[in-house]
């Protein structure tokens, strides 16, 4: 597992993001109830909040702020910045320093960091706070600008608004996304010595610099500094990307303590630690933990999500093991969850990397008989491996299968070197109508060319008919004839 995904992206320092969102516990309209459904991040609320208003209904601020909270949390980051915008332009609220904070965030997020930058200026002094620079730091260093994190740092310094820990962690992340891991260290130790007390998130920012560059000493130093700290409470987390880079050293024993510390620090109510936990234990190639985490998983939690499910059917194909991953398939089927594609093609794609083709072609065939949707490039994955085995005409009809779904997957192209084949074995055994109707497919996805051409020569030649237009056809399609093209058509003399 990349190391990378044990520990929050995130600037901020809110721990996990809920699985479980606000909801209206009354059954009445409320605006959120209006505004959550929306789907799509980025399509707009404004309306909605307009509508809302014209309707009568009171507007409280209270409840917009934790709207924008809620969408933050869930990534709707647009959404997020339109209903605080509108809130400041209708004049709801005086904002304060944490209001302008935040939507500082939204406009660096969604904007960049220029109309960041933009809307920070245009501050009056008395909002320009350690929050609003600190928001504008957060910018910076999310967008990978060292040199204007560094000097925007600076200022802070010279205005004493870098006495906050989250400060620091900024600088430790950009250092860490720019991968100069080696300066994260000397961060911790600028922050310690300016008697900024670290905490869990700054800590293992360190132990993952430390990780990342082989050096499982200095790891385990800041690991037994962060233990002894008072202040500190150990979390599941930080134990878990430990382990991570015990397995990758090779030292199972201490990556099993690790992993067991860790579970002891899990939070019930929450999956996903379980879920780095099961993942840890399947790169250990350990099936008995990974099975037994998974019932415990179950147990705690009041619902599993689909996430929950790709990471376990992602750890039971990593260990071959098929049969489990059918079981678990089923239970994600029978959870009421909405459908999800990306999680039964795990198990697809696990049976095509395995050459078992027929079960995987049997998968999807199966889902498209139920009107659940697939996509193209899971069919063309498994036209590669029956093509690899020779099975030219079973390749043939997962592409065709891949060519239906384009519509929904306009972005997908299929594999040259397959397409290439078929036409090739299409030009000399299928019939003319076979070719037509394969290269009329193909055309609604990818540009005529020669290949295509020689194919329908051949079976037209083949089954003695004129290929006067074809040739024409293929001048007008501006494709030139080759010494390919001259053989197959001296065979009509044959």
């Amino acid at each position: 597992m990349n190391s990378t995904k044990l520990f929050s992206k995130s600037l901020t320092q809110n721990g996990l993001i809920s699985r479980f969102y606000y909801t209206n516990r009354v059954n009445k309209a409320t605006l959120y109830s209006r505004i959550s459904p929306l789907g799509s991040p980025d399509k707009s609320v404004e309306a909605e909040l307009e509508n809302w208003l014209k309707n009568g209904n009171n507007v409280r601020v209270a409840e917009l702020q934790r709207i924008i909270h809620d969408l933050r949390k869930r990534k709707r980051f647009t959404q997020a910045l339109e209903v605080s915008e509108w809130m400041n332009k209708k004049g709801l609220c005086a904002f304060s320093s944490t209001e302008h904070a935040v939507q500082l965030d939204l406009i660096g997020k969604v904007r960049g960091f220029l109309s960041a930058e933009t809307y920070f200026d245009k501050l009056k002094d008395q909002d320009k706070t350690e929050k609003t620079y600190g928001a504008l730091l957060n910018c910076y260093v999310r967008q990978r600008q060292t040199d204007k994190s560094l000097s925007h740092l600076q200022k802070m310094k010279e205005l004493g608004f870098a006495s906050s820990t989250l400060t620091y962690n900024d600088i430790m992340c950009l250092y860490t996304n720019i991968g100069m891991h080696e300066k994260v260290p000397d961060v911790m130790m600028e922050m310690k010595e300016n008697r900024v007390s670290p905490d869990n998130f700054s800590y293992r920012i360190c132990i993952n610099s430390y990780g990342v560059r082989s050096d499982i000493e200095g790891m385990e130093r800041i690991l037994t500094e962060m233990v002894s700290q008072p202040q500190i409470e150990m979390d599941w987390n930080t134990y878990a990307v430990v382990a991570n880079f015990y397995i990758k050293a090779g030292l199972t024993e201490k990556a099993i303590d690790a992993l067991k510390k860790s579970e002891q620090k899990l939070d019930n109510k929450d999956g996903t630690g379980y879920n780095h936990l099961i993942s840890l234990y399947a790169s250990l190639g350990n099936k008995a933990e990974v099975l037994r985490l998974w019932g415990l998983e179950k147990d705690a939690c009041k619902r599993y999500i689909n996430k929950d499910f790709i990471t376990m059917l992602q750890s039971l194909v990593k260990l071959d093991e098929f049969e489990e991953a059918e079981k678990v398939l089923k239970e994600w089927e029978s959870s009421g969850n909405y459908y999800d594609f990306r999680i039964p093609n795990i198990a697809i794609i696990g049976y095509a990397k395995k050459g078992l083709h027929e079960k995987a072609e049997a998968m999807l065939e199966n889902l498209m008989k139920k009107g659940k949707a697939t996509t193209p490039n899971s069919w063309g994955v498994v036209a590669t491996g029956y093509l690899d085995k020779g099975q030219v005409k079973k390749a043939l009809g997962c592409v065709k299968a891949a060519l239906s779904v384009t519509v929904e997957n306009k972005g997908w192209k299929p594999n040259h070197k397959v397409i290439s084949s078929i036409l090739d074995w299409l030009g000399d055994e299928g019939s003319i109508q076979d070719v037509e109707d394969f290269v009329a497919s193909l055309r609604k996805t990818i540009p005529v060319d020669r290949k295509m051409y020689h194919a329908l020569l051949k079976a037209n030649i083949r089954d003695g008919k004129r290929v006067d237009k074809l040739l024409a056809a293929m001048k007008a399609d501006k494709i030139d004839e080759d010494e390919e093209t001259k053989t197959i058509l001296a065979m009509k003399s044959r």
